[in-house]
C-alpha cells in the first residue's frame, strides 16, 4: 500500500510542472524480420517502413502514444549460412499493417522548446494488432501462401492473417523549437503467431497435400534443392517453439499542440 501511495505522489509531483498536450507526426525507416527463415542474421533483407503517430503528454516524463505503421519485410534461405536452411530454400515477403498503443517513459525531464530540457532517451511498452499476408515468388509471379496450406492445414483451418503482438523499444527525442521535434526510435514486436513467414511446424504428407490443394501447394511447401527433397512427412520445417518477430527502425518529425501548465494552488478571495 505504501509503494502504491508513493507512486501516486511521485506521479503528482511530476505533473506539478507538467507539460501536457497532444503532438502528432510521421516517421520513416526500415522494417526487419527475424524468424524461421532468418534465424541468425541481425539484418537480413530490410524493407521500408512508414508510420503516423499521435502522442499525449501527461507530463514531462509520461506519455501515451498511438501509432499506425506500414512495413514490408521478407527473407530468403539462400542468404543463410546454415546448410540445412540453404537446402530448404524457403523464402517469403509480406506487407504489414500495424496499429499500436504504447506507454512511454522519458529518462530525463523533456520540455518542448526548453534550452535545458530539450532532449531525452525514452523507453516504451505496449501492444499492437497487425495484418499480414506472406507471399513467395514462383514461376515469375508472387503467390499468396496462406491459401495453399503449405504445412497441411485443412481448408478453412488456415492460420489467421490478423494477429497481436507485444511492443517494446526505445528512442531519442530532440526538441528543435517549441512546436517541432525529431524522434528516432527502434520498435520491436514479439508476435503471438509463428506464421508471419508461413513457416512453423513440419512438412505435411505431400500426397495428401496435392489431393487437397494441388501441385502448386506441394511446390511451395517443399522447394528444396539438392539430390533429394527434404519434405518427408513429419520432418521439421520450422521451429514452432519460437514465434516470429519484426521491428521498425524509424526517424521522424513531430509537431506539438500542447502547452506548459503550471499547478493551480488556488486563488485568493
Amino acid at each position: 500500500m505504501r509503494l502504491i501511495l508513493l507512486a501516486i505522489l511521485a506521479f503528482i509531483s511530476l505533473s506539478a510542472t507538467a507539460q501536457q498536450g497532444w503532438e502528432a507526426g510521421g516517421m520513416a525507416g526500415i522494417t526487419h524480420y527475424q524468424g524461421d527463415i532468418n534465424t541468425s542474421s541481425f539484418l537480413n533483407k530490410p524493407g521500408v517502413s512508414i508510420s503516423a503517430l499521435a502522442r499525449y503528454n501527461f507530463n514531462n516524463r509520461i506519455c501515451l502514444k498511438i501509432a499506425g505503421t506500414y512495413g514490408r519485410t521478407g527473407a530468403d534461405d539462400a542468404n543463410s549460412s546454415n546448410e540445412f536452411e540453404k537446402t530448404r530454400n524457403l523464402s517469403f515477403r509480406t506487407d504489414i499493417f500495424d496499429g499500436s498503443a504504447q506507454l512511454e517513459f522519458n529518462f530525463m525531464p523533456y520540455v518542448h522548446g526548453s534550452k535545458e530540457e530539450f532532449f531525452t532517451p525514452y523507453l516504451f511498452l505496449g501492444a499492437s494488432v497487425f495484418k499480414f499476408d506472406p507471399q513467395a515468388f514462383y514461376d515469375d509471379r508472387w503467390i499468396d501462401l496462406r491459401p495453399l496450406g503449405t504445412e497441411g492445414q485443412f481448408k478453412g483451418e488456415e492460420y489467421f492473417s490478423t494477429a497481436g503482438a507485444m511492443v517494446f523499444g526505445g528512442g531519442l527525442k530532440l526538441s528543435l523549437t517549441y512546436e517541432w521535434s525529431i524522434n528516432i526510435e527502434v520498435s520491436a514486436r514479439r508476435l503471438f503467431t509463428d506464421y508471419l513467414d508461413d513457416v512453423s511446424t513440419v512438412y505435411p504428407d505431400m500426397e495428401d497435400l496435392e489431393s487437397l490443394r494441388g501441385e502448386l501447394s506441394v511446390a511451395l511447401s517443399d522447394p528444396s534443392i539438392g539430390d533429394q527433397p527434404l519434405g518427408d512427412f513429419g520432418r521439421q520445417r520450422g521451429d514452432a517453439e519460437n514465434n516470429d518477430m519484426f521491428s521498425f527502425a524509424n526517424i521522424g518529425i513531430v509537431y506539438y499542440f500542447g502547452d506548459i501548465r503550471c499547478p493551480d494552488y488556488g486563488s485568493r478571495k
